[in-house]
């Protein structure tokens, strides 16, 4: 009720093509054992911090008249548990191996799910990542978590039919929607972010590096 009363949202969409991103995922999880395999929100988390270190104006938050920017990129992951919602904190995810972000969001999860979650797992995240893809969905907007200035709602992957060359053909799209206070970013920064992001899916190599 506060973040809806309180935080001017406003909201951006876009569309990335997905083709790569899963081709190199499956390339990837083909090596790993049952039970280490990425995710698609493994990928999404590690570029959305990458993009926050891009362009760091959105990981920051409202400390009374004044704007905090955040020195470390704590992504948070919304989790569906037996009693509602809960966010589980990936910290400095901008400079932690792909592998290892899938690796620690298992444990956390798996902690938050039998109830032995620890306070590290769930503060200090200063931007948020919630992911309703698994569920057939294909966009939503999310309500953003204060203290943070942005939150990040993210649908299914889609096959559908593009233009390629004046040409349709098959396409594999991910549609993602950005919610962002107004009193800490603008309409053209977050524009900025939201192509920082589209950039580091649309060539998951780069999240290896």
């Amino acid at each position: 009720v506060a973040s809806k009363q309180q935080i001017p949202h406003f909201y951006l969409t876009i569309d990335v093509d997905a083709e790569r991103l899963a081709d190199t995922r499956e390339q990837l999880n083909a090596s790993q054992p049952d039970g280490s395999k990425l995710s698609v929100n493994d990928f999404i988390i590690k570029a959305s911090a990458l993009a926050l270190r891009d362009v760091p104006g959105l990981n920051a938050s409202l400390a009374g008249d004044s704007i905090l920017r955040h020195a470390q990129v704590n992504v948070g992951v919304a989790v569906a548990v037996e009693d509602g919602l809960l966010t589980v904190v990936v910290r400095e995810a901008d400079t932690r191996p792909l592998l290892g972000i899938g690796q620690e969001i298992r444990e956390m999860v798996g902690r938050a799910r039998q109830g032995r979650v620890r306070p590290e797992d769930v503060e200090g995240s200063t931007f948020t990542v919630s992911n309703l893809g698994m569920f057939d969905i294909d966009h939503f907007i999310a309500i953003i978590n204060p203290p943070e200035a942005a939150i990040l709602a993210v649908g299914s992957l889609r096959s559908t039919p593009v233009v390629r060359d004046g040409q349709l053909a098959p396409g594999l799209r991910l549609k993602l929607t950005l919610s962002a206070d107004h009193r800490v970013t603008d309409g053209a920064e977050a524009a900025r972010w939201l192509q920082a992001l589209r950039s580091r899916l649309e060539h998951p190599l780069s999240l290896l590096l």
